[in-house]
């Protein structure tokens, strides 16, 4: 749980979360903003940007000696992280599950027999235990000037230190610049969206609620894998190695044509392929679809947006409530290994700042014994 007020800005990450043990297989995980009632939270009182859940494994020992596994580390000595089979570099993007204000909207359910196989003792050392954690970013935007810039962490909205530009570095370290106009980097814990004249407004609890659907791990389950692949993905060489240079985020430009989409595309290749068995996309509001394509032109996956049309909580007139998800019939889309694919997202036209275009897929290697291949 955790404490916000109007125009907060609430970046936490919680450790060592309450989750399965033993050998499981997960076959959903699904979450969602709640107060201290239990009831649902509306996005347009506080937008879900993003919920993270992170797996790592941890010495215990550690552990112990920094006061115990929920304590948040003030390094990463005994920490080992194991991020999605994703390729984007180091830590960028290293989620197993997590979406945003998509997310009531969203199923994660993977069909019989596929699961996430996790916490398979023969791969944790003498030692360790594997744990998972919690990152959220959660815009209060009760009483704000501009709740859509807000929640599109627009800089001149952010009550920034003055010195912000000088000490703050971007996601790979490099110096930033007046330029960077929003995005997470001006999003971070306890900065302060502009509030109308005169508001005030009470504190409040929220915390977030999750449910994990999961089975024992037996012969009977088929692992997948999960790639978090990303539209802003660019190749890098550093001498003989090659590395995926993500930038999570992107801006739209005003100056775009009314009468056509922003289109944010890049070529991501496979190094591991498989068979499609779950896909589905991450975009902001403004979002219309990601389209997944294969090497040779085929339409892998596409993910479109759904809006609401109400007030109630699930149901945001103008938000993004959803987004529908592909169920290929096992067998029936295979990515070969090397294979590049083309990740397309689409935006309505408009400023937009810290837009994201991603696209989670689920790929097994082996299919079960009665399913016939194409």
């Amino acid at each position: 749980m955790f404490e916000t007020e109007p125009g907060l800005v609430a970046g936490k990450s919680f450790w060592d979360i309450e989750f399965p043990k033993g050998h499981i297989g997960v076959k959903s995980f699904d979450a969602e903003l709640i107060d201290e009632d239990g009831n649902s939270v509306p996005l347009y009182d506080t937008y879900l940007h993003h919920w993270f859940a992170i797996r790592y494994i941890e010495n215990v020992t550690v552990a112990s000696m920094r006061g115990g596994s929920k304590v948040p580390p003030k390094n990463y000595d005994g920490f080992i992280f194991k991020r999605n089979q994703g390729m984007c570099h180091d830590f960028i993007l290293p989620l197993y599950w997590g979406l945003g204000v998509e997310s009531r909207g969203t199923t994660s359910n993977l069909p019989d027999p596929f699961a996430v196989e996790l916490h398979n003792p023969a791969e944790i050392p003498y030692g360790y235990e594997e744990r998972w954690l919690f990152n959220i970013l959660a815009i209060d935007t009760r009483g704000t000037q501009d709740r859509k810039g807000c929640t599109d962490c627009r800089c001149d909205l952010m009550n920034l230190p003055k010195d912000f530009y000088n000490v703050t570095k971007g996601i790979y370290g490099e110096p930033l610049t007046p330029d960077y106009k929003g995005g997470l980097l001006c999003c971070q814990d306890n900065l302060k969206c502009k509030l109308r004249y005169g508001f005030e407004g009470p504190k409040r609890k929220l915390a977030l609620r999750y449910k994990i659907r999961w089975v024992d791990w037996d012969e009977s389950q088929i692992p997948v894998n999960f790639y978090v692949l990303d539209s802003t993905d660019k190749i890098k060489s550093n001498g003989s190695t090659s590395f995926h240079e993500c930038q999570v985020e992107f801006t739209i430009p005003a100056n775009g044509s009314k009468d056509s989409p922003h289109v944010q595309k890049t070529k991501i290749p496979m190094q591991k392929g498989g068979y499609l068995i779950y896909g589905t996309a991450h975009l902001h509001s403004g979002g219309i679809n990601a389209t997944l394509y294969g090497e040779d032109g085929r339409t892998l996956c596409t993910s479109i947006a759904k809006y609401g049309t109400g007030n109630e909580a699930g149901n945001e007139k103008g938000y993004a409530i959803g987004r529908s998800v592909c169920y290929p019939k096992p067998g029936s889309i295979t990515i070969k290994d090397g294979e590049i694919l083309t990740l397309e997202a689409r935006y309505e036209s408009g400023y937009l700042t810290g837009a994201m275009g991603h696209m989670h897929i689920y790929l097994a290697e082996r299919l079960p014994h009665d399913t016939l291949t194409s």
